[in-house]
Protein backbone atom coordinates (compact mmCIF):
# COMPACT_ATOMS: atom_id res chain seq x y z
CA UNK A 1 0.00 0.00 0.00
CA UNK A 2 1.47 3.70 -0.62
CA UNK A 3 2.14 4.88 2.37
CA UNK A 4 4.97 7.88 2.11
CA UNK A 5 5.22 10.27 5.62
CA UNK A 6 8.23 12.30 5.76
CA UNK A 7 10.13 12.69 9.16
CA UNK A 8 10.04 16.32 9.38
CA UNK A 9 8.04 18.63 6.90
CA UNK A 10 9.95 21.31 5.03
CA UNK A 11 9.82 25.22 6.94
CA UNK A 12 6.81 26.51 4.90
CA UNK A 13 5.17 23.42 3.69
CA UNK A 14 1.66 23.23 2.51
CA UNK A 15 -1.13 22.54 4.15
CA UNK A 16 -3.79 20.17 3.47
CA UNK A 17 -7.25 21.53 3.31
CA UNK A 18 -9.77 18.80 4.70
CA UNK A 19 -13.21 19.30 3.13
CA UNK A 20 -16.00 16.59 1.95
CA UNK A 21 -14.08 15.69 -0.95
CA UNK A 22 -11.54 15.04 1.63
CA UNK A 23 -13.35 12.25 2.61
CA UNK A 24 -13.20 11.57 6.92
CA UNK A 25 -13.70 8.59 8.56
CA UNK A 26 -16.16 7.89 11.70
CA UNK A 27 -12.76 7.86 13.63
CA UNK A 28 -11.07 11.40 12.07
CA UNK A 29 -12.52 12.83 15.57
CA UNK A 30 -10.58 10.16 17.90
CA UNK A 31 -7.51 10.38 16.22
CA UNK A 32 -7.42 13.97 15.71
CA UNK A 33 -8.48 14.46 19.63
CA UNK A 34 -4.82 12.38 20.41
CA UNK A 35 -3.29 15.00 18.10
CA UNK A 36 -1.97 13.68 14.65
CA UNK A 37 0.57 15.48 12.66
CA UNK A 38 -0.19 14.86 9.26
CA UNK A 39 -2.89 13.35 7.04
CA UNK A 40 -2.47 12.35 3.26
CA UNK A 41 -4.82 11.13 0.57
CA UNK A 42 -5.48 7.75 0.56
CA UNK A 43 -8.64 6.32 -1.90
CA UNK A 44 -10.03 9.62 -1.67
CA UNK A 45 -9.79 8.98 1.95
CA UNK A 46 -7.91 11.10 5.13
CA UNK A 47 -5.28 8.73 6.35
CA UNK A 48 -2.42 9.60 9.14
CA UNK A 49 0.80 9.52 8.39
CA UNK A 50 2.44 10.82 12.10
CA UNK A 51 0.58 11.15 15.18
CA UNK A 52 3.87 11.66 17.73
CA UNK A 53 6.81 11.51 15.22
CA UNK A 54 7.75 9.09 12.98
CA UNK A 55 10.97 7.87 15.17
CA UNK A 56 8.71 7.58 18.66
CA UNK A 57 5.92 6.15 16.81
CA UNK A 58 7.91 3.22 15.42
CA UNK A 59 9.78 2.17 18.61
CA UNK A 60 5.75 2.79 20.38
CA UNK A 61 4.85 -0.06 17.57
CA UNK A 62 7.64 -1.95 18.02
CA UNK A 63 7.07 -2.58 21.29
CA UNK A 64 3.51 -1.94 22.55
CA UNK A 65 0.48 -1.85 20.39
CA UNK A 66 -1.06 0.54 18.32
CA UNK A 67 -5.13 1.56 17.41
CA UNK A 68 -4.95 2.45 13.58
CA UNK A 69 -7.88 4.13 11.06
CA UNK A 70 -6.99 2.48 7.72
CA UNK A 71 -10.47 3.37 6.84
CA UNK A 72 -9.01 4.22 3.79
CA UNK A 73 -8.17 0.88 2.96
CA UNK A 74 -11.78 0.46 0.75
CA UNK A 75 -13.40 -2.41 -0.35
CA UNK A 76 -14.41 -3.35 -3.96
CA UNK A 77 -17.40 -5.79 -3.03
CA UNK A 78 -18.50 -8.14 -5.73
CA UNK A 79 -21.35 -10.50 -5.18
CA UNK A 80 -24.01 -12.69 -7.48
CA UNK A 81 -23.47 -15.42 -9.51
CA UNK A 82 -20.40 -14.68 -11.63
CA UNK A 83 -18.69 -13.22 -8.85
CA UNK A 84 -16.18 -15.80 -8.50
CA UNK A 85 -15.38 -15.79 -12.41
CA UNK A 86 -15.46 -11.80 -12.09
CA UNK A 87 -12.59 -12.46 -9.33
CA UNK A 88 -10.54 -14.78 -11.19
CA UNK A 89 -10.25 -12.48 -13.64
CA UNK A 90 -9.36 -9.51 -12.06
CA UNK A 91 -6.05 -11.58 -10.61
CA UNK A 92 -3.01 -13.45 -11.92
CA UNK A 93 -3.52 -15.54 -8.86
CA UNK A 94 -5.10 -18.94 -8.78
CA UNK A 95 -8.47 -18.29 -6.10
CA UNK A 96 -9.73 -21.51 -6.52
CA UNK A 97 -8.89 -22.95 -3.38
CA UNK A 98 -9.59 -19.46 -1.87
CA UNK A 99 -12.19 -20.76 0.80
CA UNK A 100 -14.95 -18.70 3.10
CA UNK A 101 -12.54 -17.26 5.71
CA UNK A 102 -9.29 -17.02 3.64
CA UNK A 103 -7.48 -13.89 2.66
CA UNK A 104 -5.22 -14.09 0.13
CA UNK A 105 -2.45 -11.31 -1.91
CA UNK A 106 -3.93 -10.84 -5.19
CA UNK A 107 -1.67 -9.17 -7.77
CA UNK A 108 -4.24 -7.25 -10.25
CA UNK A 109 -2.96 -6.52 -13.85
CA UNK A 110 -3.85 -4.99 -17.21
CA UNK A 111 -3.56 -7.24 -20.00
CA UNK A 112 -0.16 -6.36 -21.04
CA UNK A 113 0.61 -8.03 -17.40
CA UNK A 114 1.49 -4.37 -15.73
CA UNK A 115 0.30 -3.87 -11.59
CA UNK A 116 -2.90 -1.95 -11.26
CA UNK A 117 -3.19 -3.01 -8.17
CA UNK A 118 -1.79 -5.18 -5.06
CA UNK A 119 -4.85 -5.77 -2.87
CA UNK A 120 -6.13 -8.60 -0.33
CA UNK A 121 -8.69 -10.75 -1.70
CA UNK A 122 -11.44 -11.86 0.71
CA UNK A 123 -13.60 -14.96 0.29
CA UNK A 124 -16.48 -13.67 2.64
CA UNK A 125 -18.80 -15.95 1.32
CA UNK A 126 -19.27 -18.51 -1.97
CA UNK A 127 -20.63 -15.76 -4.07
CA UNK A 128 -19.01 -12.76 -2.12
CA UNK A 129 -15.50 -11.69 -2.25
CA UNK A 130 -13.54 -8.51 -0.87
CA UNK A 131 -10.88 -6.80 -2.72
CA UNK A 132 -8.96 -4.70 -0.51
CA UNK A 133 -7.19 -2.04 -2.16
CA UNK A 134 -4.70 0.37 -2.18
CA UNK A 135 -4.82 3.88 -3.44
CA UNK A 136 -6.11 3.05 -7.38
CA UNK A 137 -9.70 2.99 -8.54
CA UNK A 138 -9.88 -0.49 -9.14
CA UNK A 139 -13.72 -0.58 -8.59
CA UNK A 140 -14.17 1.32 -12.29
CA UNK A 141 -12.18 -1.07 -13.84
CA UNK A 142 -14.09 -4.36 -12.38
CA UNK A 143 -17.27 -2.65 -13.46
CA UNK A 144 -15.89 -2.08 -16.92
CA UNK A 145 -14.69 -5.65 -17.30
CA UNK A 146 -17.96 -7.00 -16.05
CA UNK A 147 -20.04 -4.69 -18.37
CA UNK A 148 -17.70 -5.73 -21.61
CA UNK A 149 -18.06 -9.50 -20.59
CA UNK A 150 -22.07 -9.24 -19.64
CA UNK A 151 -21.51 -10.84 -15.89
CA UNK A 152 -24.11 -11.47 -13.89
CA UNK A 153 -22.46 -9.35 -10.60
CA UNK A 154 -23.17 -6.72 -8.75
CA UNK A 155 -19.56 -4.17 -7.81
CA UNK A 156 -19.88 -1.58 -5.66
CA UNK A 157 -17.60 0.36 -2.59
CA UNK A 158 -19.45 -0.83 0.53
CA UNK A 159 -19.93 1.37 4.12
CA UNK A 160 -16.68 -0.85 5.92
CA UNK A 161 -14.01 1.24 7.45
CA UNK A 162 -11.26 -0.80 8.88
CA UNK A 163 -9.44 -0.47 12.15
CA UNK A 164 -6.38 -2.27 12.34
CA UNK A 165 -4.78 -3.33 16.00
CA UNK A 166 -0.82 -3.59 15.43
CA UNK A 167 1.97 -4.31 17.68
CA UNK A 168 3.70 -7.35 20.09
CA UNK A 169 0.43 -6.65 22.29
CA UNK A 170 -2.09 -6.64 19.63
CA UNK A 171 -3.95 -9.84 20.14
CA UNK A 172 -4.15 -9.06 24.13
CA UNK A 173 -6.39 -5.95 23.12
CA UNK A 174 -8.47 -7.92 20.84
CA UNK A 175 -9.30 -10.78 22.63
CA UNK A 176 -10.35 -8.10 25.83
CA UNK A 177 -12.96 -6.83 23.62
CA UNK A 178 -13.73 -9.90 21.68
CA UNK A 179 -13.36 -12.89 23.89
CA UNK A 180 -10.84 -15.88 23.47
CA UNK A 181 -12.32 -16.84 20.53
CA UNK A 182 -9.88 -14.19 18.58
CA UNK A 183 -6.68 -16.12 19.58
CA UNK A 184 -7.45 -19.30 17.24
CA UNK A 185 -7.80 -16.82 14.35
CA UNK A 186 -5.21 -17.86 12.07
CA UNK A 187 -2.71 -15.51 9.99
CA UNK A 188 -4.51 -14.30 6.80
CA UNK A 189 -7.74 -15.28 7.98
CA UNK A 190 -10.75 -14.07 9.47
CA UNK A 191 -13.76 -15.01 11.89
CA UNK A 192 -16.85 -13.42 12.78
CA UNK A 193 -16.76 -11.92 15.96
CA UNK A 194 -19.27 -10.34 18.29
CA UNK A 195 -19.02 -6.81 19.98
CA UNK A 196 -22.18 -5.72 21.73
CA UNK A 197 -24.44 -8.26 19.67
CA UNK A 198 -23.10 -6.65 16.41
CA UNK A 199 -20.60 -9.18 14.09
CA UNK A 200 -17.94 -8.02 13.13
CA UNK A 201 -15.34 -9.53 10.30
CA UNK A 202 -11.92 -9.97 12.34
CA UNK A 203 -9.01 -10.60 10.38
CA UNK A 204 -5.43 -11.56 11.85
CA UNK A 205 -3.39 -9.30 9.38
CA UNK A 206 -2.36 -5.70 8.74
CA UNK A 207 0.29 -3.99 7.19
CA UNK A 208 2.75 -3.75 10.06
CA UNK A 209 5.72 -7.11 10.18
CA UNK A 210 4.85 -6.79 14.48
CA UNK A 211 1.71 -8.93 13.84
CA UNK A 212 -1.69 -7.68 14.83
CA UNK A 213 -5.76 -7.70 13.51
CA UNK A 214 -7.72 -6.14 11.09
CA UNK A 215 -11.75 -5.25 11.70
CA UNK A 216 -14.09 -4.51 8.85
CA UNK A 217 -16.43 -2.32 10.86
CA UNK A 218 -19.59 -1.80 8.80
CA UNK A 219 -21.58 0.32 11.14
CA UNK A 220 -20.43 3.38 11.66
CA UNK A 221 -21.74 3.83 15.29
CA UNK A 222 -20.87 0.93 16.96
CA UNK A 223 -17.98 0.82 15.25
CA UNK A 224 -16.99 4.49 17.47
CA UNK A 225 -17.55 2.42 20.67
CA UNK A 226 -15.67 -0.42 19.38
CA UNK A 227 -12.48 1.85 19.22
CA UNK A 228 -13.28 3.29 22.65
CA UNK A 229 -13.49 -0.34 24.02
CA UNK A 230 -10.28 -1.06 22.06
CA UNK A 231 -8.58 1.87 23.23
CA UNK A 232 -9.98 1.25 26.90
CA UNK A 233 -8.61 -2.47 26.68
CA UNK A 234 -5.10 -1.15 25.82
CA UNK A 235 -4.43 1.25 28.65
CA UNK A 236 -2.57 -1.29 30.51
CA UNK A 237 -0.55 -2.11 27.68
CA UNK A 238 0.26 1.47 26.93
CA UNK A 239 -1.83 2.01 23.70
CA UNK A 240 -2.10 4.53 21.41
CA UNK A 241 -2.95 5.95 17.59
CA UNK A 242 -0.92 5.02 15.11
CA UNK A 243 -0.30 4.35 11.49
CA UNK A 244 1.39 2.53 8.59
CA UNK A 245 4.92 3.53 10.16
CA UNK A 246 7.78 4.31 7.19
CA UNK A 247 10.39 2.82 9.56
CA UNK A 248 9.13 -0.22 10.16
CA UNK A 249 7.80 -0.79 6.79
CA UNK A 250 10.73 -0.20 4.90
CA UNK A 251 13.25 -2.61 7.92
CA UNK A 252 10.02 -5.16 6.64
CA UNK A 253 10.07 -4.79 3.01
CA UNK A 254 6.54 -3.97 2.67
CA UNK A 255 6.16 -2.30 -0.68
CA UNK A 256 3.92 0.46 -1.56
CA UNK A 257 2.01 0.66 -4.62
CA UNK A 258 2.61 3.71 -6.60
CA UNK A 259 5.70 4.38 -5.26
CA UNK A 260 8.04 1.37 -4.86
CA UNK A 261 6.03 -0.94 -7.68
CA UNK A 262 3.90 1.25 -9.88
CA UNK A 263 2.04 0.37 -13.61
CA UNK A 264 5.32 0.35 -15.14
CA UNK A 265 6.08 -2.89 -13.36
CA UNK A 266 4.94 -6.16 -13.33
CA UNK A 267 4.46 -8.69 -10.43
CA UNK A 268 7.82 -10.21 -11.57
CA UNK A 269 9.71 -7.45 -11.85
CA UNK A 270 8.27 -6.57 -8.22
CA UNK A 271 9.12 -9.92 -6.55
CA UNK A 272 5.38 -11.21 -6.62
CA UNK A 273 6.15 -14.02 -8.32
CA UNK A 274 5.02 -16.45 -5.38
CA UNK A 275 1.66 -14.61 -6.49
CA UNK A 276 1.53 -15.41 -9.61
CA UNK A 277 -0.12 -18.83 -10.85
CA UNK A 278 2.01 -19.32 -13.67
CA UNK A 279 1.14 -22.74 -14.81
CA UNK A 280 -2.45 -22.47 -13.45
CA UNK A 281 -4.98 -23.39 -16.03
CA UNK A 282 -7.09 -19.91 -14.82
CA UNK A 283 -9.10 -17.17 -16.96
CA UNK A 284 -7.07 -14.32 -16.13
CA UNK A 285 -6.83 -10.45 -17.16
CA UNK A 286 -2.61 -10.27 -17.85
CA UNK A 287 -1.12 -13.84 -17.14
CA UNK A 288 -0.54 -14.64 -20.73
CA UNK A 289 1.54 -11.66 -20.85
CA UNK A 290 3.26 -12.37 -17.65
CA UNK A 291 4.25 -15.73 -18.61
CA UNK A 292 5.72 -14.06 -21.98
CA UNK A 293 7.88 -12.04 -19.53
CA UNK A 294 8.78 -14.94 -17.22
CA UNK A 295 10.29 -16.99 -20.12
CA UNK A 296 12.23 -13.99 -21.66
CA UNK A 297 13.43 -13.20 -18.14
CA UNK A 298 12.96 -9.70 -15.96
CA UNK A 299 16.02 -7.02 -16.60
CA UNK A 300 15.31 -5.18 -13.53
CA UNK A 301 13.28 -6.40 -9.66
CA UNK A 302 13.05 -4.71 -6.22
CA UNK A 303 15.45 -5.51 -3.61
CA UNK A 304 16.98 -3.87 -0.25
CA UNK A 305 19.72 -1.71 0.23
CA UNK A 306 21.74 -0.30 3.06
CA UNK A 307 23.05 3.34 2.40
CA UNK A 308 26.09 4.50 4.65
CA UNK A 309 26.60 8.17 5.57
CA UNK A 310 24.84 10.44 7.33
CA UNK A 311 21.44 10.50 8.39
CA UNK A 312 19.23 11.25 4.94
CA UNK A 313 15.98 12.79 4.55
CA UNK A 314 12.67 10.43 3.39
CA UNK A 315 12.58 11.02 -0.31
CA UNK A 316 9.79 12.23 -2.13
CA UNK A 317 11.29 11.34 -5.80
CA UNK A 318 13.09 8.39 -6.35
CA UNK A 319 17.09 8.83 -5.97
CA UNK A 320 19.64 7.62 -8.93
CA UNK A 321 21.77 4.28 -7.98
CA UNK A 322 25.18 4.29 -10.04
CA UNK A 323 27.92 2.32 -10.72
CA UNK A 324 31.04 3.43 -12.37
CA UNK A 325 29.01 6.15 -12.83
CA UNK A 326 26.63 4.26 -14.55
CA UNK A 327 22.81 4.34 -14.00
CA UNK A 328 21.41 0.99 -13.08
CA UNK A 329 18.12 2.01 -10.99
CA UNK A 330 16.74 3.95 -8.33
CA UNK A 331 16.24 3.83 -4.67
CA UNK A 332 12.38 4.39 -4.02
CA UNK A 333 12.07 4.56 -0.21
CA UNK A 334 14.50 5.72 2.11
CA UNK A 335 14.53 6.56 5.93
CA UNK A 336 16.91 6.48 8.83
CA UNK A 337 16.55 3.41 10.91
CA UNK A 338 17.40 4.35 14.63
CA UNK A 339 17.42 0.42 15.51
CA UNK A 340 19.83 -0.21 12.87
CA UNK A 341 21.98 2.99 13.06
CA UNK A 342 21.44 3.10 8.99
CA UNK A 343 19.87 3.95 6.61
CA UNK A 344 17.62 1.44 4.96
CA UNK A 345 15.96 1.85 1.44
CA UNK A 346 13.44 0.24 -1.41
CA UNK A 347 14.20 0.19 -4.69
CA UNK A 348 14.88 -1.05 -7.97
CA UNK A 349 18.07 -2.43 -9.67
CA UNK A 350 19.39 -3.77 -13.03
CA UNK A 351 19.28 -7.71 -11.92
CA UNK A 352 22.48 -7.88 -12.72
CA UNK A 353 23.29 -5.43 -9.65
CA UNK A 354 20.56 -6.94 -7.38
CA UNK A 355 22.63 -10.10 -5.62
CA UNK A 356 22.82 -9.80 -1.87
CA UNK A 357 26.22 -7.57 -0.94
CA UNK A 358 26.65 -6.00 -4.60
CA UNK A 359 28.36 -2.44 -3.99
CA UNK A 360 26.90 0.45 -5.42
CA UNK A 361 26.37 4.45 -4.93
CA UNK A 362 23.21 6.47 -4.27
CA UNK A 363 22.90 9.91 -5.24
CA UNK A 364 20.47 11.65 -2.56
CA UNK A 365 20.35 15.29 -1.57
CA UNK A 366 23.09 15.53 1.34
CA UNK A 367 25.51 13.74 -1.35
CA UNK A 368 26.35 10.55 -2.93
CA UNK A 369 27.19 7.90 -0.66
CA UNK A 370 27.99 4.09 -1.04
CA UNK A 371 25.57 1.99 -0.39
CA UNK A 372 24.94 -2.06 -0.70
CA UNK A 373 21.99 -4.86 -1.70
CA UNK A 374 21.01 -5.85 1.89
CA UNK A 375 18.20 -8.99 2.55
CA UNK A 376 14.56 -7.83 3.04
CA UNK A 377 13.75 -7.81 5.48
CA UNK A 378 16.25 -6.12 7.30
CA UNK A 379 18.09 -7.40 10.46
CA UNK A 380 15.20 -7.87 13.04
CA UNK A 381 12.44 -6.01 11.19
CA UNK A 382 9.71 -8.37 11.69
CA UNK A 383 9.19 -9.98 15.86
CA UNK A 384 7.69 -13.30 14.93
Amino acid sequence: MNYTPTIQPPKNSPQLAITRRTRSTPFSSRVEDFGVQAYTIYNHMLLPTRIRGVEEDYFHLRNNVQLWDVSCQRQVELCGPDAARLAQLLTVRDLRKLEIGKCALAPVCDRDGFLLNDPVAIRVAEDRFWFSISDLDILLWAQGIALGMKLDVKIFEPDIWPLAVQGPKAEDVVVAVFGEAARKTKFFRFDTLEFLGHKFLVARSGWSAQGGFEIYVDDAEIGVQLYDALAEAGKQFDIGPGCPNLIERIEAGLMTYGSDITRADTPLEAAMEQYVSLDADIEAIGLDAIRAVAKRGIDRRVCGLTIDGPKVPANRNPWPVKVGGKHIGSVTSAVWSPRLETNVSLGQLAIDYTPVGTKVSVQTPAGEFSAQVSPVPFDGATKK
